[in-house]
């Protein structure tokens, strides 16, 4: 029966990459008819693909210690799990950066067309992403499951090498296109008042390599290791919810472990739907859209997203999939369990509520379109500190509306069906991450399109459509942030207990000193580690400042478009600085709960990972929102707003943006994967513990 499982998710993660493959096809077959277009694409291309051979070499060599260590300490299961779960999320890394170089200047030609055109070929190279993510989950899991026999509480290191990956790919590739960003808008646009991504900017490569690598690399690596946590901690639980209650309708342990990966295949049919509502030129969208148009009211939306209005179409988009989503977990929460099946519905349909929910209050609060974002703008009239000080302000005051969405996600689902509807709110706020992360990284490709027709000197009709589509993304990435980290505490959740289960702890007393010392130390840990990200960031930066300074000083005509930049030494600043930099965060992450487990036992390990989770989801949710209202902000002044571009407003605007951008990019996308990487790693050595 395990067996005949294991081919149908595998059938349904297939289906995932089919469609990403057919849609690869469609956008490969699109021509690009300008010869400096292809040029850009292709040394952006080549540079981002370079930068992540050397950084998986290191990480090879990271991956091969820890998996000798764990195959002694814990057998060839553990140590298996581990290393395909590590190859799947560079795997799907490495998938992302490709699709996404190979899609920018076709954007940027198609922009050339009309803002339809432009939209479709952005989100159709975010779309692939999105599905080569959720299809390579879905068929890691289930094999790995498989080869396991089932021993889902081994298939944890499987979780564990997706986190440690997916954690230094964000805190490298987050160095690496933030390093790059500060040095060409503080030098470029502020000293030399020339505007972004001008190809006498000597940064400009760097930073356009760099979205791809923190942004699409990074980020397809960090929403995998969210997607499969999730999943394994349902599972995990779902073996001791089905033989509590006996309701399962068939063997016990492994229908309920088996219950999230239907949940996550019906996700992926729920996330295509959702994606075909977006691209709006495949021909199965064209069908779709013939049959929806006869349901009343119907005409009126589509209209609106034919009509190529972005926001509009991406929010449609994922709300159809949230709605497909629940109402195909109705019909899998009855067929599973007979006597709380409804009680997991509601389980599941409050992760998903909760999700995009958590999506519509971040755009709020970092779209131009609402007030927060205009009012920080404002501030820019009154100098620079008024701006970060808003923008704090504005980051602090985020955090209130997803917080209280979680909490009462958690309560009902767990007054619905214990953990294991916790851990089935996170799958079902998870359940479509490809098409979440399709919105996500459509906004990348269009910053990259934007850079690649500045340097092209293409009309600025076209920069303005990949301008408009920019600023979209940036608000949809802020979303697809707010996504990942509201999981990332109802996984973290659900993690610990599997933790708690597995190392024999009914409950944790903070009454105990050593609990109360676990956590203290474990809400420390998140500062500690965005201080060591934004400081590498930091450190980084200056030596891009410095270069691009030393350049514009040193290089003939370099100002006057007679002499050409040395863009090489800025991509080889960047490259290195993340390599180098990404080592200490990302063995902190590790080693912090092997030494609080092994020196003060697993009740003060359980305190440090209830800290951590806390004070990590605040800080997480308050960085990723400060700094998408900042680059919001800093937009909607040079859209011709208090001033327009070259004004001191827009310089204040420009230093927010800069400080906003470790935040949202590199310190607080990180933290999400560090609350589920340090929780993982105490529920695979649990057993190590006393």
């Amino acid at each position: 029966m395990t067996f005949l499982l294991v081919v149908l998710f595998v059938a349904l993660g297939a289906v995932a990459v089919a469609y990403a493959w057919s849609v690869y096809q469609k956008m490969m077959a699109f021509e690009v008819e300008n010869p400096r277009i292809v040029e850009l694409s292709g040394i952006i291309h080549r540079g981002a693909m370079a930068f992540l051979m050397q950084e998986y070499t290191w990480l090879a060599a990271f991956v091969g210690v820890v998996t000798i260590l764990l195959w002694g300490a814990l057998g060839f299961g553990s140590a298996f799990a581990f290393v395909v779960g590590a190859a799947c999320s560079a795997g799907t890394g490495w998938l992302g950066m490709y699709v996404a170089t190979q899609t920018n200047g076709r954007t940027t030609f198609a922009a050339t067309r009309s803002a339809g055109d432009a939209l479709d070929m952005a989100f159709s190279g975010g779309s692939i992403v999105g599905m080569l993510v959720v299809g390579i989950g879905l068929i890691g899991v289930s094999l790995t499951w498989l080869f396991l026999w089932g021993a889902v509480e081994t298939l944890a290191a499987f979780g564990m090498g997706a986190s440690s990956i997916a954690l230094f790919a964000r805190v490298g590739g987050g160095i690496y296109t933030k390093a790059a960003d500060v040095g060409a808008d503080l030098v470029g646009k502020i000293e030399a008042g020339i505007p972004e991504d001008d190809p006498r900017n000597p940064a400009v490569i760097a930073d356009n390599v760099g979205d791809n690598v923190g942004d699409i690399a990074g980020m397809s690596a960090d929403l995998f290791e969210s997607y499969v946590n999730s999943i394994i901690a349902a599972m995990a639980i779902g073996v001791a919810f089905t033989s509590l209650y006996g309701d399962s309708r068939g063997a016990l342990g492994m229908f309920g472990a088996s219950f999230p990966l239907f949940l996550a295949g019906w996700g992926i049919i729920s996330s295509i739907v959702g994606c075909l509502v977006v691209a709006t030129k495949n021909p199965w969208s064209q069908i779709m859209f013939e049959y929806a148009g006869k349901i009343p009211h119907m005409n009126k939306i589509l209209e609106r997203i034919q009509s190529g209005d972005a926001a509009y179409a991406l929010r449609v988009g994922a709300v159809i999939a949230g709605i497909k989503m629940i109402g195909g977990s109705f019909i899998l929460s009855m067929l599973f369990f007979v006597t709380r099946g409804f009680h997991v519905f509601l389980s599941v349909t409050s992760g998903v509520v909760a999700g995009v929910l958590i999506g519509f209050a971040t755009e709020y609060c970092t779209s131009s379109a609402y007030k927060p974002v205009r009012d920080l703008a404002r501030a820019s009239e009154t100098g620079t500190a008024t701006v970060i000080l808003s923008g704090f302000s504005l980051g602090m005051k985020s955090t209130a509306i997803p917080v209280v969405l979680i909490c009462l996600s958690t309560l009902l689902s767990y007054w619905l069906a214990g953990v294991f509807g916790v851990a089935c709110a996170a799958v079902g706020m998870l359940s479509i991450t490809g098409i979440a992360l399709a919105v996500d990284a459509y906004g990348p490709i269009s910053d990259n399109a934007g850079g690649i027709a500045q340097m092209s000197d293409l009309p600025s009709d076209v920069r303005k459509i990949t301008d408009k589509l920019d600023s979209i993304g940036n608000t949809t990435a802020a979303m697809g942030k707010g996504l990942a980290i509201g999981s990332a505490a109802l996984t973290a959740l659900a993690l610990f207990v599997a933790y708690a289960h597995a190392a024999n702890l009914a409950a944790i007393d903070i009454m105990q000193p050593k609990v109360v010392v676990g956590l203290l130390l474990g809400g420390m840990l998140p500062f500690l580690f965005c201080s060591l990200t934004i400081e590498a960031v930091g450190r980084a930066a200056q030596a891009m400042i410095d270069e691009v300074r030393r350049q514009f000083r040193e290089i003939a005509g370099i100002m006057e478009g007679t002499g050409k930049p040395e863009y090489e030494k800025c991509v080889s600043i960047s490259a290195t600085a993340a390599l180098r930099e990404m080592i200490v965060p990302g063995v902190l992450a590790i080693c912090a709960p092997l030494l609080v487990g092994f020196f003060l036992g697993k009740g003060a390990l359980g305190g440090l990972l209830g800290g951590a989770i806390v004070s990590g989801v605040m800080l997480a949710l308050f960085m990723a929102n400060s700094g998408g209202a900042w680059d919001n902000a800093k937009k909607y002044i040079e859209e011709g707003n208090y001033g327009g571009k070259g004004t001191p407003n827009h310089s204040a605007a420009v230093v927010g943006d800069t400080v906003g951008d470790p935040f949202k990019d590199t310190a607080g996308p990180s933290l999400n994967i560090l609350i589920k990487l340090m929780t993982v790693v105490a529920l695979v050595l649990a057993p190590l513990f006393s």
